[in-house]
C-alpha cells in the first residue's frame, strides 16, 4: 500500500489527485459532484468510484495499493453527516466487492486549509456563497469563525451581500429609502421592476439570491451609495471574523489566504477588504494558498493515517 489519493469535492464537480506516500503527485482527474447533502450519497458514492478507479487505472494499481483516500466534501463540517457519507461509500464498494479500509471524510474547509499553509499553522477566511474561517495553532487545534449559515450568518458572502441588495430594492420600491442603481441592474439582468415580481421570485420561485452579489459590487463601482454602504457594513463582517481568530490563536502573526470568488477575484470588495486588513490589522499577513485543497487532503490523510 504506497498510494495516496486525496478528493476536493463540491456542489459541481469532483477533483482527485493521487501521490506516492512523500506527497509527489503521479496523476489527477475530475468527476460528478460530492456534495452529499445535495445529490444523495448514493449518486457521490459513484463520483467517488469513478475518480478512484480512474486514479487506479491511469497508474496500472488496483486498491490493494491504496494506503488512505481522503475526501473533503462540501457539507460534511458535521462529524455525524461525515460518518454517514463513510459508512454509505463502504457499503457501495462492498456492493462491488471492493475494499478500501483507510477512507475518511473531512470537510471542504478542512482540506483547503491544510492545502493553503501545507499542513502548518495559518488561516483561511472563505467567502463565496456562504462565509466561514478556519485557522490552526501551533498545538494542531483546529479553531473555526462563522459559518452558521444563510440563516444566522454567512457575514461578507455572496448571499449575504445579495440579500441585503434585494433588501436594498424593496425599501426603494416602497419609498422607505432613495433610489439604488441596484433596482437598475436588477430589471437589467432578471426583469424584476415592481414589489409584486420581487416577492414572486424570492418567495415562489426559489431564486437565487447570491446571484444579486455582483450587480450590488457593480453598483458601487459605480458610486451608488447604497451599494457602496453594504459593502462598507460587509468587509467590516469579514474583519470581525479575523479579530475573534486573532484571540483563538493567540500569535504575533495571523497569516491568512483568502478563497471564494467574493475574496480571490480582484473587484471593488476584495480591493476594500485588504484595504481595510492593511489599515486595521498590522499583524495579518494575507499570502496565496501554498497547495489547492485536492493536496491538502493528501496532506490530511498523511497525518490522520500516520503514513511516512
Amino acid at each position: 500500500m504506497s498510494f495516496i489519493i486525496g478528493i476536493d469535492g463540491g456542489g459541481t464537480k469532483t477533483h482527485a489527485v493521487i501521490t506516492n506516500l512523500q506527497g509527489e503527485k503521479l496523476y489527477e482527474c475530475f468527476g460528478g459532484p460530492s456534495n452529499f447533502l445535495i445529490v444523495g450519497t448514493e449518486k457521490v458514492s459513484v463520483s467517488l468510484h469513478e475518480v478512484i478507479q480512474d486514479c487506479l487505472r491511469c497508474l496500472n494499481l488496483s486498491t490493494a495499493d491504496l494506503a488512505a483516500v481522503l475526501l473533503g466534501s462540501t457539507g460534511a463540517g458535521r462529524r455525524t453527516d461525515a460518518e454517514l457519507l463513510e459508512t454509505e461509500f463502504q457499503s457501495f464498494l462492498r456492493s462491488k466487492k471492493i475494499s478500501i479500509p483507510n477512507f475518511r471524510v473531512e470537510s471542504d474547509a478542512r482540506i483547503a486549509l491544510e492545502g493553503a499553509f501545507g499542513g502548518k499553522p495559518g488561516s483561511i477566511l472563505i467567502a463565496g456563497t456562504g462565509s466561514i474561517m478556519f485557522g490552526k495553532d501551533k498545538a494542531g487545534t483546529i479553531h473555526r469563525v462563522g459559518g452558521f449559515g444563510r440563516y444566522l450568518g454567512d457575514e461578507g458572502s455572496g448571499y449575504s451581500i445579495g440579500r441585503n441588495g434585494l433588501t436594498a430594492v424593496a425599501k426603494a420600491f416602497d419609498g422607505r429609502s432613495e433610489k439604488t442603481i441596484i433596482s437598475d441592474l436588477l430589471f437589467e439582468k432578471f426583469t424584476i421592476s415592481t414589489s409584486e415580481s420581487l416577492i414572486q421570485n424570492v418567495y415562489k420561485n426559489n431564486f437565487d439570491i447570491p446571484s444579486v452579489a455582483p450587480l450590488v459590487l457593480q453598483a458601487a463601482e459605480l458610486d451608488d451609495k447604497t451599494a457602496i454602504e453594504i459593502i462598507e457594513q460587509e468587509t467590516d463582517e469579514l474583519i470581525l471574523h479575523i479579530k475573534a481568530m486573532q484571540k483563538k490563536i493567540n500569535e504575533p502573526v495571523l497569516f491568512i489566504s483568502l478563497i471564494g470568488g467574493i475574496l480571490s477575484n480582484k473587484n471593488i470588495f476584495s480591493q476594500l477588504f485588504t484595504h481595510k486588513v492593511s489599515q486595521q490589522l498590522s499583524n495579518c499577513v494575507i499570502r496565496a494558498p501554498e497547495f489547492p485543497p485536492e493536496y491538502g487532503a493528501i496532506i490530511l490523510a498523511r497525518e490522520f493515517f500516520n503514513l511516512k
